[in-house]
């Protein structure tokens, strides 16, 4: 995927508590996130929807506690 010039990269995480807590906290954001969007229209995005990425990913190395 090429970054144009005019273009801004934005990069964030979030850190759950466990496994369970980021389950629940997932559900409730895409419950939300539904019924705000409902009614939108894509275009007025002001980012191309087609670059936007949503995922997981299981860690490699973790600090021990």
């Amino acid at each position: 995927m090429a970054v144009t010039p005019n273009e801004t990269i934005l990069f964030s995480w979030i850190v759950f508590k466990n496994k369970l807590h980021r389950t629940k906290v997932n559900a409730k954001v895409m419950k939300e996130m539904e019924m705000a969007m409902k009614d939108f229209d894509m275009k007025d995005m002001p980012f191309d929807m087609k670059k936007v990425l949503y995922a997981g990913f299981k860690p490699i190395v973790e600090k021990k506690k």
